[in-house]
This record gives C-alpha cells, sequence and structure tokens, in this order.
C-alpha cells in the first residue's frame, strides 16, 4: 500500500480510509483512487489487511463432506450471505475425517476469524477440542448437532420429518422398515429414534435394518449392503424408508439389479423413500420420494445468529437451538 501511495500521489491513511469504506472518501479523491488502481494494476492483501484489524472480516465455514450436494448447497447459500455482508467467508471441508476436522480449527486460528459457522462429523468429532475452539471464537453449528458446544445450534426437524414420512407410507401402503448404515452423526441417531418412536406410537412393531458402513460413500454403502440386505431377506416389509437420500439412491441401484421393479404402480415390487430432497433425487429412476430440508432458512439463521454475535461483541447468555421442519417431496419412488 506504501509503494502505491508513492507511485499514485495520494497519501496511505487516505488509500487506507479507501479500502475500509470507499464511500468515506470525497468522490473526486474516489476518482482518483479508483483511476490509479486501474492504470498500476494495484489489489489489496484482503487477509493481510484482515490481520491487522482488532475485528477481522474473515468467516471460517467448515462442513464434514464437501463432494455430498447438501453440504455444498448450503455451503453455497452461506457463502454468499457472508460475501453480501462484506465478509471474506473461506470454507473448508474434513472429507469425513477427524484428524483433519482438528486440523482445520488450527487454520481458522491463524486466519482470526471473527467467527465460524461448523457442521461437525458428529460422533467422530474431537468435542474437546470444538469446544475448546468455540469459547475462543464465536461458532455456530448448523446441521449436526453437539450438545452443548457452541454459541448455537441450527437444524433440521428430525422428529418432526420422519414421523411425517411413517405417516404417509403407512397410510398408502404397508408399514415401512428402516435402512440405515452405521451411525455416524447425530442426525442418524436423531432419525433412527424418530422412525422408532412413530412405529411404536401407531401400535407397529419397527422393524431396522442396518449396516455396517464407516466412510461417507453412501451411495457404495447403500448399493452393496442394500444387495446383500435383498439376498437375504432382511427387508420385511415392501416399502423401505432410508435413512438419508444417498443411502436411498444406491438402494434403487440395488433394487434394479436385483430386479426389483420400484414404485406405487402396478407390477411393482418395492416402494423406497429417502430423507434430506437430495440435488439429484429428482433426477433418479424412478425419481426419489424424500423429505426437503429448508436449506435457505438453515443458511440464513446460521448466518445472522453469527452475525449478531459479531456486531454485539458479546457472546450469547445461553445456547440456542433452531430447528426447522421439513416438507414432503412426492414423487414416483414411492
Amino acid at each position: 500500500m506504501e509503494e502505491f501511495a508513492s507511485v499514485s500521489g495520494i497519501s496511505r491513511p487516505t488509500i487506507s480510509k479507501y479500502f475500509n469504506d470507499p464511500d468515506s472518501v470525497r468522490a473526486s479523491t474516489r476518482a482518483r483512487i479508483e483511476e490509479a488502481l486501474e492504470r498500476y494494476d494495484y489489489r489489496p492483501n484482503i487477509y493481510a489487511i484482515n490481520q491487522n484489524r482488532r475485528l477481522t472480516k474473515n468467516i471460517g465455514v467448515v462442513v464434514p463432506y464437501l463432494a455430498d450436494p447438501f453440504f455444498a448447497e448450503i455451503a453455497r447459500n452461506i457463502e454468499q450471505r457472508c460475501i453480501a455482508a462484506g465478509f471474506s467467508p473461506t470454507l473448508f471441508s474434513a472429507h469425513g475425517q477427524p484428524d483433519l476436522e482438528r486440523d482445520i480449527l488450527d487454520t481458522l486460528r491463524s486466519l482470526k476469524p471473527a467467527g465460524v459457522l461448523f457442521a461437525p462429523l458428529g460422533r467422530s468429532s474431537d468435542r474437546g477440542a470444538i469446544e475448546k475452539f468455540s469459547r475462543d471464537i464465536p461458532t455456530v453449528l448448523f446441521d449436526s448437532n453437539i450438545e452443548g458446544v457452541g454459541e448455537a445450534f441450527i437444524g433440521s426437524n428430525n422428529f418432526q420429518s420422519v414421523p411425517m414420512m411413517v405417516d404417509y407410507l403407512c397410510r398408502t401402503g404397508e408399514a415401512p422398515c428402516f435402512f440405515e448404515m452405521t451411525p455416524l452423526n447425530p442426525n442418524a441417531n436423531k432419525r433412527h429414534n424418530a422412525y422408532v418412536e412413530a412405529m411404536e406410537q401407531r401400535g407397529l412393531a419397527p422393524n431396522v435394518v442396518r449396516v455396517e458402513g464407516d466412510s461417507w460413500n453412501f451411495e457404495d454403502i447403500g448399493f452393496a449392503e442394500g444387495k446383500k440386505a435383498f439376498e437375504q431377506k432382511r427387508f420385511n416389509s415392501d416399502t423401505i424408508f432410508c435413512s438419508n437420500d444417498r443411502l436411498a439412491i444406491g438402494l434403487l441401484a440395488a433394487a434394479y439389479e436385483k430386479g426389483y421393479r420400484v414404485g406405487n404402480g402396478a407390477g411393482c415390487a418395492v416402494r423406497i423413500a429417502g430423507h434430506d430432497d437430495h440435488p439429484f433425487s429428482r433426477f433418479t429412476s424412478p425419481t426419489l420420494t424424500t423429505v426437503a430440508q429448508d436449506y435457505a432458512s438453515i443458511a440464513q439463521t446460521s448466518v445472522e445468529t453469527l452475525f449478531k454475535l459479531i456486531e454485539s461483541g458479546e457472546r450469547a447468555s445461553e445456547r440456542r437451538e433452531t430447528v426447522y421442519e421439513g416438507k414432503l417431496v412426492l414423487r414416483a419412488s414411492a
């Protein structure tokens, strides 16, 4: 900036004032600065500027697995809202690895973020490391809750959405069994419990078909383990409710390979439903019946909650949890 001030003939304090707020300098001065910027092709180092501020404009965004379109869509919403508010979001993916999730927290400390929006891995997360981090830096959790950690949690109401799907499936055919993999995060556990409660409230015996799978390759697990479950006749109903859409997409492929026709129509052998309204669920064959999470509201409330903490300069007096209801999306698979 000192070099730019020298060659442009504009004082460094004036240039610094412009970069903090272009409207804070006179229109004629602003025009001179912008003409010089163009002539000398000068761009400020935003990270260096942020590091010199008492409160930076950096926002950390951490998701467990960015290759999952669900997290990609929420991250896209969050990034857009941060940029619109004048902040610089930096996105990290833990790629399903607890060690990498811990390393990301260390990297974020070096960036001196004003705050962090964090979707943790869940059961495999290092709770102690996340607790310590959130004590030092304002942190709002979204999607996956770790009880008592962070300033707030924003996510989906699984105890509303899962019973809603169970009710629909029971009204339109056989009561569903529940297809899940070894739980990786709190959402999986909540959906399991919500299914069991919904079935018991109807006087029906829950039937959970759990398969092993400790990775984030849910489609692969749904396909491989779904084929085994069909072969072993583990599904005691012709209606299968999957814990998430990615698992359901794999199961759809497994049903096709085993010769089962999926859907509601005549000649169909099995119905399959999912949860999340994965962006690809509209394009499966048949298209997937599911529950849509409120992506936009989760992203907006997460960002607004963090911004209020940053603006106030104070920590929340009590941790708040906000959950949004899901919406039933009826398609051809069930």
